[in-house]
């Protein structure tokens, strides 16, 4: 495929996403559009579009590609997804509308204390930071390496153009315009998982039933692994209780997705939202799964050695662009960048709205959409945009595993604490000790750290999964419970 062509639909692509960003934002520029879309989004469209935010360039690439070696045991992580999205809908989502809440950290300030407040407010910066850098740099490399190397263009250069072109079009109309282009660039992305699939069976000449049959026959369809707890990862108890923390921490407790949902008129609306968007989710999974084991009876019937990748992440578009059509290889694009883009320009967003409302105090102003907030709202929305491009480059020169294992066991550490607060603010009855906070919430990553390379992994069988972020939940929440000074106040407890 021409790197000329590829780039020519990018540009196109993000004329179109300049074109909405126009539209949205024509009239209303203020903080209130920027940070909750003035609360009148329609639920419909944020369902459909927290699809493309919540899978990313991650699944759309890496997951297809561990089909290899883990087959569909990721379906057991999903399942897992889906029972955390619930326990969002019906316990978290009360809680931050009964609240009325912007930022949804402010319960920690409410629930335990101003520094606390901040503390988790910090982890979340931290966290999404890193965790939405790791995924666009998961996009970058591919653009590098079937588009900009042509050109001899350094890394550097193309994290900067794709920052650019997202800061371009969310600048002005934050979330208001970011629920419309999510909304677009999900039909993309969903369109791109089903065309890639009809165009491989079609690579493979086979027909719907053939499809179908052939994915359920080969050797990586299965689904289920219920052997080996101790010394597997892949091991259904580990997956699906990862998943529910996971999805409770890294979408309930994030400001990114449950933005999308205060931005609802009612909490009937963000609950509907939800539930639609859990089933919708869930089939999409099902898609990206079948792509994987496609890619691989495609590569070995045409001959295409798949450990001559240098990673399994470029299996998909190695495919698509260089052994499918132009059509297969555009739509690939389509589907990688809409994915991508969804989660970047959703981050930076959410980023700028904790830090302008947990830091910055805007909520706390006279006026939160004054002129002179508006203006100190975009610089730190061009300052996270230096953050992420220097996290990128930083792990760009470190990264040496796979991006999807590297953007969850990174968040299980950062999130962990996270986690461990909400749990202990919602489920007891007990204060903490306000200033020891901070520190709890570094110590307990640590320890699970050094419990996990220097005890667990030397001297037991044991091997950690994707329940490292419940471990470091329960160590952050004993350790608030053992550091608790007694009962909290009945105004701290009215929320709950």
């Amino acid at each position: 495929m021409s790197p000329v062509i590829l780039l020519s639909f990018i540009v196109i692509y993000f004329a179109v996403l300049l074109a909405v960003a126009h539209f949205t934002s024509k009239g209303s520029s203020d903080n209130s559009t920027f940070f909750v879309a003035n609360r009148n989004s329609k639920w419909y469209m944020v369902a459909f579009g927290m699809i493309g935010t919540a899978l990313s360039g991650v699944t759309f690439i890496s997951v297809p590609g561990a089909v290899g070696a883990s087959e569909f045991s990721y379906f057991q992580f999903v399942l897992g997804n889906a029972v955390g999205f619930i326990i969002i809908a019906y316990v978290l989502l009360p809680l931050y509308y009964r609240m009325n809440l912007t930022s949804i950290y402010t319960y920690l300030e409410e629930r335990f204390g101003h520094t606390t407040y901040k503390t988790g407010a910090a982890i979340f910066l931290i966290s999404r930071t890193i965790g939405s850098a790791f995924r666009l740099y998961l996009v970058a490399i591919v653009l590098q390496h079937f588009i900009f190397d042509a050109w001899n263009v350094p890394f550097a250069i193309t994290v900067v153009i794709c920052l650019v072109l997202i800061w371009l079009y969310t600048n002005k109309g934050g979330l208001k315009t970011i629920i419309v282009t999510d909304t677009l660039q999900t039909t993309f992305l969903v369109t791109a998982v089903i065309l890639s699939i009809y165009f491989m069976a079609k690579g493979l000449d086979f027909g719907i039933v053939d499809t179908f049959e052939a994915v359920k026959e080969s050797s990586y369809s299965k689904i289920f692994f219920w052997d080996d707890f101790v010394g597997s990862k892949a091991n259904f108890w580990k997956q699906f209780l990862g998943g529910i923390f996971v999805t409770i921490a890294m979408t309930g407790l994030d400001q990114d997705l449950m933005q999308k949902n205060l931005s609802m008129g009612t909490i009937k609306e963000a609950q509907k939202n939800m539930i639609t968007f859990t089933s919708v989710f869930v089939v999409i999974n099902i898609f990206f799964l079948a792509v994987g084991a496609l890619l691989y009876i495609y590569a070995a019937k045409n001959g295409i050695d798949v450990s001559q990748l240098a990673t399994r992440d470029y299996l998909y578009p190695e495919i698509a662009l260089n052994h499918l059509a132009i059509v297969p290889a555009i739509i690939f694009m389509m589907g990688l960048t809409a994915a991508t883009f969804a989660t970047t320009d959703s981050a930076l967003t959410a980023l700028t709205t904790s830090f302008c409302v947990d830091f910055l105090n805007f909520n706390k102003k006279e006026n939160p959409n004054d002129p002179a907030l508006v203006k100190k709202r975009n610089y730190v929305h061009f300052g996270f945009s230096i953050v992420m491009l220097l996290v990128i480059l930083v792990f760009k020169l470190i990264n040496d595993d796979s991006v999807v294992n590297a953007i969850f066991t990174a968040a299980s550490y950062t999130y962990g604490p996270l986690l461990g607060l909400f749990v202990f603010g919602i489920f007891t009855k007990s204060a903490v000790r306000d200033k020891a906070v901070p520190y709890i919430c570094v110590l307990s990553p640590t320890i699970l750290y050094l419990l996990k390379t220097y005890v667990i992994e030397v001297y037991t069988p044991y091997v950690i999964g994707l329940d490292l972020i419940i471990i470091n939940g329960f160590i952050t929440f004993l350790m608030l419970l053992v550091s608790s000074p007694g009962k909290a106040s009945e105004k701290a407890l009215s929320h709950n």
